[in-house]
């Protein structure tokens, strides 16, 4: 276990890091961020993810829907879901040219982040929704950090404007909204027919089909979240010049 004491982490960032059981004790912490899958999160004796998890809910009323068991209310997630994203892509296409392309602060442009999702319906929805062994659609873009690209028959190299994944975006969703309008609560409570091999997202087995689609629309949900926040840091800098 690494101990830090006395230490000066001023401005540092984590990325990726894996901070599970992580102690702080003494510390000063004014200004920070915390940005990822966090449970059980205690400050000063009170766990705090209770109140954290309610206002968001409060805030995103679709995350209720998402969370729902009803097939009805899936697909009024999915709806808003898609609306959502509707609106950002106006508004993208409202501000200076290539704005879709631009990262900030380290994190993917909007046109990469619809990439990562093109790769999401691919792995959770197509593969183990329907239980699919096709290929990926090359132009996705998959966590780099745990999987090999090329070997998912990704396209490392691509670089795809974004009508060109818009309209991968817009079949992809088609098919899922297909698949919502039928579905029901017994199909969604079976267990996923995850594809018996090695592939992305091979640890999904066991799971149900429910817990599949779930992953899907909170990464809809998070990524237009991230998507947002950043485009509204290239506003401001763009109005600060």
């Amino acid at each position: 276990m690494r101990r830090f004491e006395d230490e000066d982490l001023t401005g540092a960032e984590f990325r990726e890091c894996d901070l599970s059981g992580a102690r702080m004790v003494g510390v000063v912490m004014q200004d920070a961020e915390i940005d990822g899958l966090v449970t059980n999160l205690v400050v000063n004796g009170v766990e705090v993810m209770p109140y954290v998890e309610a206002e968001l809910d409060r805030r995103h009323p679709v995350r209720l829907l998402i969370r729902s068991d009803a097939p009805a209310d899936l697909r009024e997630a999915w709806r808003q879901l898609r609306n959502d994203w509707a609106t950002t892509t106006e508004r993208v296409r409202s501000m200076p040219e290539n704005s879709e392309n631009h990262g900030v602060d380290g994190e993917w442009s909007m046109v990469e982040t619809l990439r990562h999702l093109v790769f999401v319906h691919d792995s959770w929805f197509r593969r183990c929704v329907l239980g699919l062994t096709e290929p990926f659609t090359a132009i996705g873009l998959g966590p780099p950090f745990i999987m090999d690209q090329e070997e998912n028959g990704l396209d490392p190299s691509a670089q795809p404007g974004l009508d060109e994944v818009l309209a991968v975006r817009v079949r992809q969703a088609s098919e899922i909204e297909r698949w919502l309008a039928e579905v029901t609560p017994d199909q969604l409570a079976q267990t996923a027919p995850v594809p018996d091999d090695d592939r992305w997202p091979s640890y999904a087995k066991g799971r149900t089909v429910r817990q599949c689609l779930r992953t899907v629309l909170n990464e809809e949900w998070a990524h237009h979240g991230f998507c947002k926040r950043d485009l509204d840091k290239l506003s401001r800098r763009d109005y600060a010049r």
